[in-house]
C-alpha cells in the first residue's frame, strides 16, 4: 500500500509539473494580435478585418524566421513605429481617415475558440492595433507562432511544434484533453482577475 501511495503521489506531481509547464509555455511563448475597430459599424468592422489581413501578411515572413517568442517580442518592439506607419498607410490606401495606434503590451483575454484550436483565458503579451477611437469589436489571433492563418489541424500542429509546444499542450489546445483545458481556463480566469486589480 505504501508503494501504491508513493507511486500515486509521484504521478500526481509529474502531472502537475506538466500542467504548470503548459501554462507557462502559453504565457511566455505566445504573442497575440489584437485589432480593435473604430466602431461597430459595418464599414469600420470591414476596415478592421482588412487592416488585420494586411498586417498579418506583412509580418508573416519575418515572424516565421524568428526562433522563439523572446526574439519575436524584441523584433516587434523594435518595429512598432514601422508597423504603425504601415497600418496607417494601409488605412490611407482605402480612404480611411482614422489613425491606427500600435503597441506591444500585456492584456487579459477571455477564452477564444478558433477553427482548429482554442486558447484558454489569461494574460498574454499582445501586439495591439487600435483604429480611431477603438470603440468597436475586437479581432484576435496569435502572431507568434504564426497561428493566425493555419486553417487545418496539421497547420496548427506544425506551428505549435515549431514554437516548442509539448504534444500534451498541442492536444489540449485542440480539445483532446478537456479536463486539462478546463484547469488552464480556471487558472487563466484567476490570472485575469488579478490582472484587473
Amino acid at each position: 500500500m505504501k508503494w501504491v501511495l508513493i507511486c500515486a503521489c509521484f504521478a500526481v506531481t509529474v502531472w502537475i509539473f506538466g500542467f504548470v509547464t503548459d501554462k507557462l509555455t502559453l504565457r511566455n511563448e505566445l504573442v497575440r494580435l489584437h485589432v480593435v475597430g473604430a466602431s461597430n459599424s459595418a464599414e469600420d468592422q470591414s476596415i478592421k478585418v482588412y487592416l488585420k489581413d494586411q498586417i498579418v501578411e506583412s509580418l508573416r515572413d519575418d515572424m516565421s524566421a524568428l526562433s522563439d517568442a523572446r526574439a519575436a517580442k524584441l523584433y516587434l518592439q523594435e518595429q512598432l513605429p514601422k508597423i504603425e506607419h504601415l497600418a496607417n498607410c494601409f488605412l490611407r490606401e482605402i480612404g480611411c481617415d482614422d489613425v491606427a495606434r500600435v503597441s506591444l503590451t500585456q492584456e487579459a483575454f477571455a477564452t477564444r475558440v478558433y477553427d482548429t484550436f482554442a486558447l484558454p483565458s489569461g494574460v498574454y503579451d499582445t501586439l495591439r492595433i487600435t483604429i480611431g477611437e477603438g470603440e468597436g469589436k475586437n479581432w484576435w489571433c496569435v502572431v507568434f507562432p504564426g497561428l493566425c492563418l493555419p486553417a487545418t489541424a496539421e497547420g496548427f500542429e506544425e506551428a505549435a511544434s515549431c514554437a516548442g509546444f509539448s504534444d500534451s499542450l498541442t492536444g489540449t489546445l485542440e480539445g483532446s484533453y478537456e479536463v486539462r483545458f478546463w484547469l488552464l481556463e480556471v487558472w487563466g480566469r484567476m490570472e485575469n482577475f488579478l490582472y484587473g486589480l
